[in-house]
């Protein structure tokens, strides 16, 4: 008897994988040292409305995914590291259901997993995030690794950048009042990529009225208005999670957001692999 597999039940390797943690150590090694990208999604579980799955870092890590399919496409070998679900500790504590890391907790992780892969000259590092709370420690932890080991690894912050595509990407008026926590752009990209897994139901009508803390009324994420100027408040997110109009949100746009962000995303890419600016910082 023959101790091959009939060609049936052999593996197929027509597509090549995108997930680090499906690799053989052999496969990664063998990748990695050819020049292959590798994206640290980071993201975190936390409240994001009554309709909206707790679990943003699960867009944050399948927005990687399709942005490593997109650049292997264009001739860029790209990898995904296993997803961080957990974000930096910020606003969102007191809400039921969210498990954050302490920011100093946060770097040290963020740096061991730099760390894991700087160890065997790998690179070619990008950082995905999809949480406003991580931004500060992937700026401090990267800027270390900048200044002792010379190597520059970019951050590509989803949410930010999404945000700033929307008034490009839906009416500007629309753009304005479905923008906010809750709303745009991550309850659409939800809408889009996890259909399943959302609560239209549970849309709020409105969002809610503007807090008071201190007779200051809160204007965003730990501030306040006062006398026509911003001032910064040590507060946590209240009853009011949604803050932009959910009820405007749509699979529709979600699925115009999440393009414009593999598309960029790829080309960032091919730009630094071409570039050769991981390590070429006069480039």
């Amino acid at each position: 008897m023959s101790d091959q597999a009939p060609a049936a039940l052999a593996p197929a390797h027509d597509a090549p994988k995108v997930r680090l943690g499906t690799l053989t150590s052999a496969e990664a090694a063998a990748r990695l040292a050819a020049g292959a990208t590798v994206l640290l999604p980071l993201g975190s579980h936390e409240d994001q409305g009554p309709h909206a799955p707790m679990g943003d870092y699960l867009s944050a890590e399948r927005i990687s995914e399709m942005i490593a399919g997109r650049a292997i496409g264009q001739g860029h070998d790209t990898l995904v590291a296993p997803v961080l679900p957990f974000g930096g500790r910020d606003f969102f504590g007191s809400r039921p259901g969210g498990m954050a890391l302490e920011q100093s907790t946060l770097r040290l992780v963020l740096r061991d997993m730099l760390d894991g892969l700087l160890r065997h000259d790998f690179t070619r590092l990008i950082v995905v995030n999809g949480h406003g709370g991580n931004a500060q420690a992937i700026h401090d932890v990267t800027q270390a690794v900048l200044l002792e080991r010379g190597v520059l690894i970019p951050s590509f912050y989803l949410w930010k950048i999404a945000g700033g595509l929307l008034p490009e990407l839906l009416d500007p008026v629309q753009a304005r009042a479905s923008a906010g926590h809750g709303a745009d752009p991550l309850a659409s990209v939800a809408m889009h990529l996890f259909p399943e897994l959302m609560r239209p139901d549970l849309i709020p009508s409105s969002p809610p009225l503007p807090r008071s803390v201190a007779g200051l009324f809160v204007s965003g994420f730990g501030t306040a208005r006062f006398e026509g100027v911003e001032i910064g408040l040590p507060i946590e997110l209240g009853d009011d999670a949604v803050t932009g109009d959910a009820s405007l949100c749509s699979a529709e746009t979600g699925a115009l957001i999440t393009e414009r962000l593999v598309s960029l995303g790829a080309a960032f890419i091919a730009h630094l692999t071409n570039h050769m600016a991981w390590q070429d910082l006069d480039g």
